[in-house]
This record gives structure tokens, sequence and C-alpha cells, in this order.
């Protein structure tokens, strides 16, 4: 079992940059990326999951508690980033707006796209914490977290990917007309205790295998 420390990922404007991926899996031992005119913020510095366990793909502990109602953070599994967001109120009733809804291609997460216990409105076992596989379902580039709405612009919050314009809102679900063609993926967790998250293990009785998701 590994346990993963972290630093909270501050909200970010889109920007073209070819090696964003490479930069943001560097990201994890360095700094987070923000918006213009931000500062940089640090990592906590916390030793880190063994790299074996990374690659085997080992279940990695997360606490909750050290994430901020709106933040994300960003730990690695299986070598691939996973976003954790906590989500105040407001956001999960935006999750739930019509307006959105319709401008969402899978709302209702049809295609399997996450475990059986997280096909539901929040794509969550807990509503409040959102885990999601941080690759988008097009060419594989990381989107940026950018959670604040902009009604000027039909933006409830959620994932944008500069690289090709694909948009998700903050449960991962992906809109109408973009390139990328499905949610983003919902990895295997559970809470072990109410501030413990463990990625890459299912609950108890439940058996979802990750590999058999559509895409990641």
């Amino acid at each position: 079992m590994s346990s993963v420390h972290f630093a909270a990922d501050r909200p970010e404007r889109p920007h073209d940059n070819p090696n964003r991926r490479d930069f943001l899996y560097i990201a994890t031992a360095c700094f987070g990326v923000v918006g213009t005119g931000a500062a940089l913020w640090p990592f906590i510095d916390q030793m880190r999951p063994d790299a074996s366990a990374l690659a085997a793909g080992g279940p990695v502990d997360v606490d909750v508690s050290k994430i901020g109602p709106g933040q994300q953070v960003t730990v690695r599994w299986r070598g691939t980033p996973v976003f954790i967001i906590d989500r105040p109120d407001a956001a999960l009733k935006t999750l739930q707006d019509p307006i959105l809804v319709a401008m969402l291609s899978d709302p209702d997460s049809t295609v399997e796209q996450q475990p059986p216990y997280a096909r539901n409105w929040s794509r969550s076992v807990n509503p409040r914490y959102a885990v999601l596989v941080g690759v988008c379902t097009h060419l594989g580039c990381i989107p940026l977290f950018q959670p604040q709405a902009d009604p000027s612009r039909e933006w409830f919050g959620g994932y944008f990917c500069p690289c090709h314009g694909s948009k998700y809102d903050l449960a991962g679900r992906v809109y109408n007309h973009v390139p990328a063609p499905y949610n983003l993926p919902v990895p295997p967790y559970h809470f072990t205790s109410p501030t413990n998250l463990r990625i890459g293990e299912n609950p108890p009785g439940e058996s979802f295998d990750f590999s058999s998701i559509v895409q990641v």
C-alpha cells in the first residue's frame, strides 16, 4: 500500500503547450501550474509512493481532509494522473442543472467509463469528491482544471483540453460537439475512513476491473 501526498491544483487558463503532458507529470514532484498573474504554489513536501507500486497499479491512499472546498489535487496511479476534487454544494447543484445536462454527450454515464458504483449523477461514491483519471479521451492530453463558472460562454466549471478544445464538467462528463468521444474515466476506489481515499481498490463486495472501461 502506498501513501501519496500532493499539492492543491489552482484554476488554470488554457495555454498552447505541446509538452503539457510531460510537464504535468513532472509537476507532481515540483510545482503546480496556475493561471496568468497567479503565484506558483509549491507542492507539499512529503514522501512519494514507491515506483514499483505505481508501475504495478497498487492502491494509493490520499488524505482528502487536506483538500480545500473547490480545490483539486493530482496524484499518480498506474503512471497516470488522477484528479481528486472537493466539490462544494454549489458545484454539486450545478451538476444537476438541466441546462448543463443538455450540453453533455453522455450525462447518464451509459458508456462504461466508470465502475457500476460510480454510475450516477455525480459519478462518484461520495458526491463531495470526484475521482477522475486526468487524461483526455481524445488524444490523451491532460485537461486543465477550470472550476469557475462563466455564464457568458456557457461554461459551468470543469475541464478544458487546450490541445483540441474538448470540455468536461466537474464530474468528468464530456460536452457535445467536441473531439473527445467519452467521459473521463473513473478508477476503482473507495473510502477506508471518512478522510482516507484509496485509489486502485474496489469497495468491499465489488469486483470492477479498470481494464474493462471503453477508453482511457
